[in-house]
């Protein structure tokens, strides 16, 4: 949990500034927040979904989950504004640190078939998403107690100023790029 950030102050700051050439050491781009977004669509049926989802979500963050609502109303998808549809999580400091910490250590390596994530998840400012299919790769979640198995999207956001900047602090804490 803390080995991450004590890895982020020392070895991180002195290969970022060895590759980048950074001139002062707050240059250095660091993991700003880790946002864990899981929208559920089946909720506007059943509400009851919905509180599943915000049950695992805070189980997994170890945080309480914030229930998100339809900005617009949609006919074709059924959905009202207003409605709850979906849960998210905003991480940030120890907690950050220790979510990305047991997310590259133990949840993605339980992933099938798992090459490593994609590369091509950054948004051109240094902020990087990546879906995960199903919740219960986490080891917080019981299989036998989960109803419906539901992905979710976590995206990371850095200081970073670039694309190629943020793919190497994300390689130093241990993210599995796929080659």
């Amino acid at each position: 949990m803390a080995r991450l950030k004590d890895t982020y102050k020392n070895e991180i700051i002195k290969a970022m500034t060895d590759k980048f050439g950074y001139k002062n050491i707050m240059e250095v781009p660091k993991l700003d927040k880790i946002v864990v977004n899981m929208g559920v669509g089946e909720a506007k049926e059943n509400a009851k979904v919905l509180e599943s989802a915000v049950k695992d979500m805070e189980t997994i963050t170890g945080q309480k989950a914030v229930i998100t609502k339809a900005k617009k109303s949609v006919a074709n998808f059924k959905i009202r504004e207003g409605q709850a549809i979906g849960c998210k999580t905003t991480l940030r400091g120890e907690k950050m640190y220790e979510f990305a910490d047991r997310l590259v250590n133990l949840a993605l390596p339980r992933v099938r078939d798992f090459r490593g994530v994609n590369p091509n998840g950054f948004d051109g400012r240094g902020n990087y998403s990546l879906g995960i299919k199903e919740q219960i790769i986490f080891p917080e979640i019981e299989y036998d107690k989960v109803d419906k198995v539901r992905g979710m999207d976590v995206i990371f956001v850095t200081t970073a100023k670039t694309d190629e900047e943020a793919r190497e602090l994300l390689r130093l804490f241990g993210m599995p790029f796929a080659k």
